[in-house]
């Protein structure tokens, strides 16, 4: 295998709190722009009779974070997860649907709230790791991410607010917030627990189809 990519640190997932900073839906790329192809190789898709559904990244060869409110609509189904792609569409050399062996919602998870919102994915077999398929690196250590970095999201989710969805992954950066400023009344009012980050929308943010994924910035 090839040198690994550059670090990556991985500060939450879409599902915190991106929407709500603007009100917005949860997950979904507004205003961004298309990523480079195949420089996210951890990025995967989570899909469902063939559409993707949520987004989620690769933490092990044979494992996949992503949120647990994304199993609400799927009627006890096991998603397939996709790896290795850019267009969802497209024939890539790398490109191929896993299917799911089990998944485990965070038993704290709850359609209420955001807290402990959650879930890991078990291929059925390990993923075959490659250029465009590789394990995201994340960071251990316990410690809260400074006010104003800049972090990036990506995903496949709807890209306006009528819906349109994209076919190659899209990509946005966001400044990180304190989480006093995020408490605040007009904010989210002290919803928002030390488990928890958020970042600045300005009219950009994350929608429905981008939740699971991960906000990383280079580290």
């Amino acid at each position: 295998m090839g040198p690994s990519p550059a670090p990556v640190l991985v500060l939450a997932l879409l599902l915190l709190l991106w929407a709500p900073v603007d009100g917005q839906p949860r997950g979904r790329i507004l205003r961004g722009s298309e990523a480079k192809p195949h420089l996210k190789p951890y990025m995967a898709s989570l899909q469902l009779d063939g559409q993707h559904v949520c987004g989620g990244f690769l933490i092990a060869q044979q494992w996949v974070l992503s949120a647990a409110h994304c199993m609400e609509e799927t009627d006890g189904k096991l998603f397939q997860v996709l790896l290795g792609a850019h267009s969802l569409t497209q024939p890539e050399p790398h490109k191929r649907l896993y299917r799911v062996r089990a998944q485990f919602p965070h038993p704290g998870s709850n359609i209420h709230n955001n807290k402990d919102d959650l879930l890991l994915l078990q291929l059925e077999e390990e993923a075959e790791l490659n250029t465009d398929v590789r394990v995201l690196p994340f960071q251990r250590e316990d410690r809260d991410v400074a006010a104003d970095t800049v972090c990036e999201v990506a995903g496949w989710g709807t890209t306006d607010h009528s819906g349109t969805r994209p076919d190659k992954l899209q990509q946005l950066e966001r400044p990180v917030i304190s989480r006093d400023v995020c408490n605040h009344r007009t904010r989210h009012d002290g919803t928002i627990t030390p488990n928890m980050m958020c970042t600045d929308s300005r009219r950009k943010d994350t929608c429905k189809g981008d939740s699971g994924g991960p906000l990383g910035g280079g580290g």
